[in-house]
């Protein structure tokens, strides 16, 4: 009697249970469609979903919500695809243009090496070794010149300095020739003088 009354409690309050629990699995796949991501909305509305024969039997609410979501997250995935792929693109110019500026910068440098390794010198390009054979090649023909002309003028001081004291010599045995016919003249003079008075003192007699 007992078992039988429990019993038609138990079938009064089935229906009650399975109401329950069908709300609280709907209100699980309700969470699930809107916190999970797409695979667990999957999983979730696969399991929580009825079964008919082989198939199974979908809610139109869990469908629909599934498609927005799946939807949504498609339209996510593409955005971000298209940011990546812009991103994408500006670091692909950014590399030409830092190719582009390498390159450049490649060309000054091997431009500046070149003029460093290089000297202009009366409008023609010498290398370095080459400048500086050439020039101490040039210092070493005016060294050169210059000994020269050293010597040179050397030896016409010392010409010069023989001439003028063979001239000084020569000017003063001209001085004493001067000076003896000069005394010579004197005497004739005298002499003639002499000779004039003479005769004067003669006819005077």
């Amino acid at each position: 009697m007992k078992l039988s009354k429990y019993l038609l409690v138990f079938i009064a309050f089935l229906p009650i249970f399975e109401t329950i629990q069908a709300q609280e699995e709907e209100l699980t796949a309700e969470q699930a469609l809107k916190k999970e991501n797409i695979k667990t909305q999957f999983d979730v509305v696969i399991k929580k979903s009825g079964r008919y024969q082989e198939y199974k039997v979908v809610k139109r609410v869990w469908l629909d919500k599934l498609k927005g979501n799946t939807i949504d997250s498609l339209k996510t995935l593409e955005s971000k695809l298209n940011s990546s792929n812009q991103k994408i693109i500006a670091q692909q110019t950014s590399i030409t243009n830092l190719e582009a500026s390498l390159a450049k910068t490649n060309e000054d440098l091997s431009a500046v090496t070149e003029e460093k390794d290089n000297m202009t010198f009366l409008g023609m390009s010498f290398t370095k070794g080459s400048y500086k054979t050439m020039m101490w090649t040039i210092v070493g023909a005016l060294l050169a010149l210059l000994a020269f002309f050293v010597f040179k003028f050397k030896n016409s001081n010392s010409v010069t300095i023989q001439a003028k004291k063979a001239l000084a010599e020569t000017e003063a045995e001209f001085e004493d020739h001067r000076r003896r016919a000069l005394e010579r003249e004197q005497k004739v003079m005298r002499k003639l003088q002499d000779e004039i008075n003479k005769q004067r003192k003669a006819g005077a007699k």
